[in-house]
Parts: C-alpha cells; sequence; structure tokens
C-alpha cells in the first residue's frame, strides 16, 4: 500500500481533501512500518494518524485507551464513516463480547480499541497473534511514563509489546508531553528506531482571555446566554461550585448539566451521555471531566477558578474548537484562588515544582503581553509575533502609578505585626467597624481608613497585583498572614515606584470578553445563520434517532461549509469537508432536500440568494414540476428554465434529458453535431434543422453533446 491508496481513502472515507499539518509525514512512517512518536495538539488530528492507514492496509490495528468513554465515542465514529471498528472493555454485556471476538476470528474488524489492562492479559495476547496485528496505537502515551501529569502504573506493563511482537510497528501519540517525558515514552516502548513528529502546540482558532472573578457568575450567565445552542465546559474547582454554577445557569433558562466526581456513576455517566448527545449544551465540571470526550463542536471552554499548572490549562482548553472553527476561552482568576493553589501545592508531596508550576500559571494570567506567546512559550516553541487573537492583543493593558495604593497596603500590613490575612487586612484599610476588627485594636492603627475610598473589590484586585509583583507573600503555615517582602520594603520607604494595571481597563477589558457575540456565529451571514440553524436541527433529530452524539452525523464544520455553499447534488455535497462515501449515502440526500427547501423558501419570499437561481430551478423539477409550472412559480420565462436545465445537466445534476427530447430526435441532432461542429450561436443549429426542432430542444441536446464527449476529451466547435 501507498499514500496515494491512503490519499484516496482520506477522501472516500473520510471526505477531506487534504492532510493537516504533519499527517501525510507521519501516515507515510506508519505504511513504511516505522515505529512512531507522535506530539500534536488535542485537535490536531491525531487519531487519523492510524485510523487511515488501518483501512488502506491488510491487517488488524489494535488502539490502547485509558478511556472507556473515548473507545465508544471513537468506534461510534468510525463506523458512521464506514470503517469496521470495535471495543472491548467492561461496558460490554457477555454476548457483545463474543460477537466481537467471533468477528475477530474471522478477520471482520479493521480497529479495535482496547485498554492497556485488557492487552497485557496473556489469553489476549495469544489470541492477538492469530489476528493479524499490523499496527499498535498507543493514545495518551504520556500516562507511560512517572514523569508525565497523568501517570498510569497500567500503561508501564505496555513496555512488553516489542518482546512479544517484534515485528509489529508502534505508534505512540500524546498532546502533552516535555522532553523528558518524551523520552521515557520511547525508553518504556522500546520504540526501534523511531521517527519523531511534534507538532506546532499552536490552537490559533482559540481566543483567549482572563477575567477578574469579581461578578464570574453574572459574567458566565450573560456569555453563555449569547451563545445559548452551543456547546461549552465550565471547569471549577470544587465540586459544590459545579453544582452552584450549573443551576445558577439553570435558572437563568440555560440548558446545563454538572459533572463531579461526588456523583455516582451511572449520574456521570448520564451527564457526560447527555452533553456528549446535545441534549445538554453546558456542563459545569471538575477537571475530571473531558478525557474521554471527542466531542468536535466545543465553541468554548470556561475556567470559573485559576488553574494549578499551564499543562492543565492547556489540555483543557484544547477541548474546544476541535473542529477548528473559531473558539473562545474565558479564565476568571481571583486572589483566593491564588491562596488556596499555593496551600494546596506546598502540602502536595512536590511543594517547589508544584509552586514553580502555579508561578508559570500565575504569569500566564497577569500577562501584560500577547497571551499566546507566553503559553506557547512554556511549551518550548518560540513566537515572534503576537497572535492578534486574545484579550491583551485586542486591548493593551493601561498602567497607572499605583505607589500610593501600594504604601497604603504595605503600611497596613507592617502596622499589624504583619499577622493579618487579606480579608482581615481590606477591613482595617477600608476602616470597618466589625467586632474582629474592633477586639483587635486595629482601629487605633495609623492606616485604620486610610483606604476607605477603595471599594473591597478593588482593594482584591490591588492585592493580588502585589502579590504577583512580589510586594507581599503570604504565610500558609500561619493563617495566610501577609508578609512584606524585600521589594514591598523598598516601596514603602520610598525607594521604589509600583505600576499597576488600570482597574478601569480589567473591568472593560471583562466586560468585552463576557458581552461579546459569539465568534461562530458572527462569521456567517443573515441567511447562513438560519440555514446552519436549520441543518444543525436536521442532524440532532437524525443523531436522535440512531442514539449517535450529533457531531457523528456531521461535524459544525462541516454544516457551516454547507451553510454557506448551499450544495444541491451529489457532486456538490461531497465537496464538503467531511462528507466521504458512507457519510453520503447515509445522510447527504436529507440535508441536501433541507438546503433545497430553504433556497426555495428565499426564493418565494423575493430574498434571492446569489448563485442560487439553477439550484431553485433543479428543485421544482426534482418535485415533478413541468416547465411552464416552474416558469410561472418562478417568475421567469420558459426560455431561462430550459437554459437552466441544459447548464444543470452539463454540470451533472440528475435530470432525464428524455423528459425533454425524445431518443430519435436527440440522436438525430448528435449525429448533426458530430458531423458538423458545436456552432457558436444556436441560431446556426436552428437553421441547419430549417426549423424543426425549437431552440429548447436544440440547447438541451447541445448540453448532452457536450456532456457525452467531454468524458472523451473531444469537442469540436464551429
Amino acid at each position: 500500500m501507498t499514500i496515494d491508496h491512503a490519499r484516496q481513502s482520506l477522501k472516500h472515507t473520510f471526505g477531506f481533501d487534504s492532510f493537516r499539518p504533519m499527517q501525510e509525514e507521519i501516515v507515510q512512517a506508519v505504511i513504511e512500518k516505522k515505529d512512531v512518536l507522535v506530539l500534536m495538539p488535542t485537535g490536531g488530528g491525531k487519531s487519523l494518524c492510524y485510523q487511515l492507514p488501518a483501512t488502506v492496509q491488510e491487517g488488524l490495528t489494535v488502539v490502547v485507551s485509558p478511556l472507556i468513554a473515548l473507545m465508544k465515542d471513537q468506534v461510534e465514529g468510525l463506523v458512521e464513516n464506514g470503517i469496521k471498528a470495535a471495543y472491548l472493555n467492561s461496558s460490554l454485556e457477555l454476548d457483545e463480547h463474543q460477537d466481537i471476538l467471533a468477528q475477530l476470528e474471522r478477520g471482520e474488524i479493521d480497529i479495535l480499541y482496547v485498554s492497556p489492562e485488557k492487552l497485557v492479559t496473556q489469553s489476549f495476547q495469544y489470541s492477538l497473534k492469530k489476528w493479524n496485528v499490523q499496527l499498535f496505537a498507543i493514545d495518551e502515551a504520556h500516562c507511560i511514563s512517572q514523569w508525565g501529569h497523568d501517570f498510569r502504573p497500567e500503561y508501564t506493563k505496555l513496555r512488553a509489546l516489542k518482546n512479544i511482537f517484534p515485528d509489529v510497528p508502534i505508534i505512540a501519540l500524546t498532546a502533552t508531553a516535555d522532553k523528558t517525558t518524551r523520552k521515557d515514552i520511547l525508553a518504556q516502548l522500546q520504540l526501534k528506531d523511531p521517527k519523531i513528529f511534534i507538532s506546532s502546540f499552536d490552537r490559533p482558532n482559540l481566543e483567549l482571555n482572563v477575567l477578574p472573578a469579581h461578578k464570574r457568575i453574572e459574567r458566565i450567565i450573560t456569555f453563555v446566554k449569547k451563545r445559548k445552542h452551543e456547546s461549552g465546559i465550565i471547569y471549577c474547582l470544587s465540586r459544590n461550585q459545579t453544582e452552584k454554577v450549573a443551576n445558577a445557569l439553570i435558572q437563568e433558562g440555560i440548558n446545563a448539566g454538572y459533572y463531579h466526581a461526588g456523583m455516582i456513576s451511572h449520574e456521570r455517566a448520564k451527564a457526560q451521555e447527555d452533553f456528549i448527545h446535545g441534549r445538554t449544551n453546558v456542563v459545569v465540571a471538575t477537571i475530571a471531566f473531558g478525557m474521554g470526550i471527542d466531542k468536535s463542536n466545543v465553541r468554548y471552554v470556561i475556567h470559573h477558578n485559576l488553574p494549578k499548572n499551564l499543562e492543565g490549562y492547556y489540555q483543557e482548553i484544547g477541548r474546544a474548537g476541535r473542529d477548528g472553527l473559531p473558539s473562545e476561552t474565558l479564565l476568571f482568576y481571583s486572589l483566593a484562588d491564588v491562596v488556596l493553589l499555593k496551600k494546596f501545592a506546598t502540602e502536595s508531596g512536590q511543594p517547589a515544582l508544584q509552586l514553580a508550576k502555579l508561578d508559570r500559571m500565575k504569569q500566564f494570567a497577569d500577562a501584560l503581553i500577547c497571551r499566546r506567546r507566553i503559553l506557547l512559550s512554556y511549551f518550548g516553541e518560540e513566537v515572534k509575533s503576537d497572535c492578534k487573537n486574545c484579550d491583551v492583543c485586542e486591548n493593551p493593558p493601561e498602567l497607572v502609578d499605583g505607589t500610593e495604593i501600594a504604601q497604603i497596603a504595605l503600611s497596613g500590613i507592617a502596622r499589624t505585626n504583619q499577622d493579618v490575612a487579606i480579608g482581615m487586612l481590606i477591613d482595617i484599610l477600608r476602616g470597618s467597624g466589625k467586632q474582629e476588627v474592633l477586639n483587635q485594636g486595629y482601629h487605633t492603627i495609623k492606616t485604620y481608613g486610610a483606604g476607605s475610598h477603595i471599594s473591597p473589590e478593588d482593594w482584591q484586585q490591588y492585592l493580588l497585583q502585589m502579590l504577583n509583583l512580589g510586594l507581599v507573600d503570604v504565610a500558609y503555615d500561619q493563617h495566610h498572614a501577609l508578609k512584606i517582602t524585600t521589594a514591598g520594603a523598598r516601596v514603602l520607604k520610598g525607594e521604589d515606584t509600583v505600576q499597576f494595571v488600570s482597574l478601569a481597563y480589567i473591568e472593560e477589558r471583562a466586560i468585552t470578553a463576557s458581552s461579546k457575540e459569539s465568534k461562530t456565529n458572527s462569521r456567517r451571514k443573515e441567511a447562513e445563520e438560519v440555514l446552519f440553524d436549520m441543518l444543525r436541527d436536521l442532524r440532532f433529530s437524525l443523531a436522535k434517532k440512531a442514539n449517535i452524539p450529533p457531531y457523528h452525523v456531521f461535524t459544525d464544520k462541516t454544516l457551516d461549509e454547507m451553510a454557506r455553499d448551499m450544495p444541491t447534488n451529489e457532486e456538490k455535497m461531497k465537496k464538503v469537508s467531511g462528507i466521504g462515501d458512507k457519510k453520503f449515502a447515509s445522510y447527504g440526500k436529507l440535508f441536501i432536500d433541507e438546503i433545497t427547501k430553504f433556497i426555495q423558501e428565499k426564493d418565494k419570499a423575493g430574498e434571492k440568494i446569489q448563485g442560487t437561481t439553477q439550484d431553485i430551478t433543479y428543485a421544482y423539477y426534482r418535485q415533478g414540476m413541468p416547465v411552464g409550472i416552474i416558469a410561472k412559480e418562478r417568475d421567469l420565462k420558459s426560455v431561462t428554465i430550459y437554459g437552466h436545465l441544459a447548464d444543470l445537466y452539463e454540470k451533472g445534476y440528475d435530470i432525464n434529458i428524455h423528459d425533454f427530447i425524445d431518443k430519435r430526435d436527440l440522436k438525430k441532432i448528435c449525429e448533426n453535431l458530430k458531423e458538423k461542429g458545436v456552432p457558436q450561436k444556436l441560431k446556426s443549429l436552428y437553421e441547419r434543422f430549417d426549423g424543426t426542432f425549437d431552440y429548447d430542444k436544440l440547447r438541451l441536446a447541445v448540453a448532452y453533446y457536450r456532456k457525452e464527449n467531454r468524458k472523451q476529451g473531444v469537442i469540436e466547435y464551429r
């Protein structure tokens, strides 16, 4: 098998005209039986790198996946594309399990998904030797490394694969692995002279935004309401927060659910299935959610809290926009998040490492330069230009002198012997009459009430900036008391000045990010948006009937192209990205009918859509209308309708030419055209037959002759 066979399958099976970056080189290496390591971001097209070769090579591709939900999702998608795929895991009933084993014995399956635990059993390995395995694909390969962020001990047993199947190539794939982890993957799997492919970590379709936590529930509701029909994930730090946020959305009429580890297993499974199948549009979850989800049309990811590191943040936002369409990410960031996460890091088994990772996360959140450059730099990828698709690029920060405000806060810390936490300090600076303040005698110190002109929320923002500027620190072992650093002492003494990001700027940026329209909606023209909604509704009903996720019928990207190009025949529909032969056979004509209905309705309402007039004529023809009735319905002349039909026939539309001209007359005209050539003007042909045939018949006969001769590459003009 060659890469040419793979290109053909790419089009006919998956419906894609071209490869994404690096895919062709990876597929070539797999076809050549090389061991391969692939590092590619979520949504970059890793799965195709082993799925495509499996469609053109003899034998079985075995895919190792750690997640039952992901196996099911991937297999459903492959089957929809006409690929013989299955999975073996604990979710199957005994008879289902036996049926799949029987299919494997008969060689009827091309791709099999299994868990690492299943793969390493002796009985299963014995069976594999009979099944002509031609490739092992290790998904989430970082799980094999103790240096990876998601180490799974069961993965380490996969190192035995090369000993048992020395001649079977391995492709290891991951979206997140640093240099140490990559090296460990190669060693653990004993890959022989591997080809290593490292793709860019950039996801240019994702817009990056960071917002202050003040009013975050209100802003999340505003944001989601403008995207009511779009799918989104909202991540929270705690179980209680997931339920609280989900309930707030539900009260606003938003179709939301929640997911966390405290739920019983069938409740979690239902929450995930409801989201995958589009029964709920928004899921509010802890970070446990998402690993088993291959949902391509998640349009936004919101972090209710600061993530603990950039690896987790990158992986979580990567669940948005897997189809390549514009998608959005919002990160809400508060001083309380930093304090809590620092506490978690300090109490972890690797405090120095976790604190360092948290510092990098904070640097990203506090960025005064392009956020994408910071994110990519963390993963070792240098970018020379700004992305123009993050909040910093779109609204560059405004800096103001914050020395006086910082000195008020530092003075308050010093005068309380560096013994108070953030909340108490703000109460003191604002001159609160709370009993706790009075009991400690803090109302007698000089800075009591010195910051009463600043709101509690603004003080939170200023203190967060001071913490991130290194002017203060938090003593977690002393009830989170604030301590003045060396840099802070210099500011307090007047030796240094401080610049803060303007709070007015921060507020304006937050309002802009949470209230703007959906990026995908704003790209479409009004007519395209209406048609997209119609196609989305049709997709949902078909998916519901088949009990599969809607994106397994067609992705949003495919619907987007349909709404833009409005294909009304098979040839045009198959040019749409993501529509292979099996997909067209299953759904193509239903979507053509929906598009045709839309075009007709617009035409009847007097709303002409550019470039669709012939398609409207074709729609009426398919309904069995005579030419005269079509002309009357459309307020056009019959000659115009005949012209449409002739053009459509020549373009390959399904038109029966004998509805308009009998075979004997057609043969006679074509023989004349063959002998004397096709004249430049139809009048000349009319005169050749002395008016025996009317112009309409002649026009259709010429279209027939041209189409037949084009197949042979010969047309004569005279």
